[in-house]
């Protein structure tokens, strides 16, 4: 799928008087987005959005029947994405979401729809919807995308005993993979900042922590505000 460009106003203002910045984490499943996220919200001034996959009624049955269940899972995920980023482009200050709508489509229903599990019709009129969309929305002003190898990926997936997660096809998770990796290398729409999410350890580790700070903070000079010095 071709990436439309999306509105792109430059330095969105509030009432406030503030720039709003907008920072999206990407990354395969059990890349580690949410632990990212939780790192960077305790440590600036941010307002964190959440991917909800928890709300999707869809979910469950998906895993479960990928056939059956596949396009109507992801209607839901990109219009709740819709709205998430809707709501994000009314927050001040700066924003963290994990997992942008441009995943949703340009890796997850596009893999769908490879794997026949979205037919030709179901598909045109996501590709409608979508395009509507990105004339909707503005893109991050910075993307963060977690590299992760496959043998991790799947560690982590074991390890956080998702029921529904657990017997995701190998298959799936490299066909995922491999359109992240196309999806990331084409990607212009703003500053992007690759981490390897295997190596680096921002839960725990001082010096990575410190290093991923830095990383940021050189591409978002003065936007971020720590909440303690250090």
């Amino acid at each position: 799928m071709d990436l439309s460009q999306p509105r792109n106003d430059d330095d969105v203002q509030f009432q406030s008087g503030g720039a709003r910045r907008f920072i999206a984490i990407a990354g395969n499943i059990g890349a580690g987005k949410s632990s990212l996220l939780e790192f960077l919200t305790s440590t600036y001034h941010v307002a964190p959005f959440y991917e909800p996959n928890d709300d999707n009624p869809y979910l469950e049955d998906f895993y479960r029947d990928m056939k059956r269940w596949a396009f109507s899972s992801q209607l839901f995920f990109l219009s709740n994405k819709f709205r998430i980023h809707q709501e994000a482009d009314r927050t001040p200050g700066v924003v963290i979401q994990d997992r942008t709508i441009f995943e949703d489509a340009e890796i997850f229903a596009t893999a769908l729809h490879q794997m026949r599990k979205i037919d030709a019709r179901d598909w045109a009129t996501y590709c409608d919807f979508y395009q509507s969309i990105l004339q909707a929305i503005q893109p991050p002003d910075l993307l963060i995308y977690l590299r992760c190898p496959m043998r991790t990926l799947r560690r982590r997936i074991r390890l956080r005993g998702r029921a529904m997660e657990q017997d995701i096809p190998l298959s799936y998770l490299k066909r995922l993979e491999r359109l992240y990796e196309d999806w990331i290398e084409r990607y212009d729409l703003g500053e992007k900042l690759v981490l390897d999410s295997d190596r680096l350890d921002f839960v725990s580790d001082l010096v990575d922590r410190q290093d991923v700070r830095e990383r940021i903070e050189r591409l978002l000079p003065s936007a971020l505000q720590r909440h303690f010095a250090g």
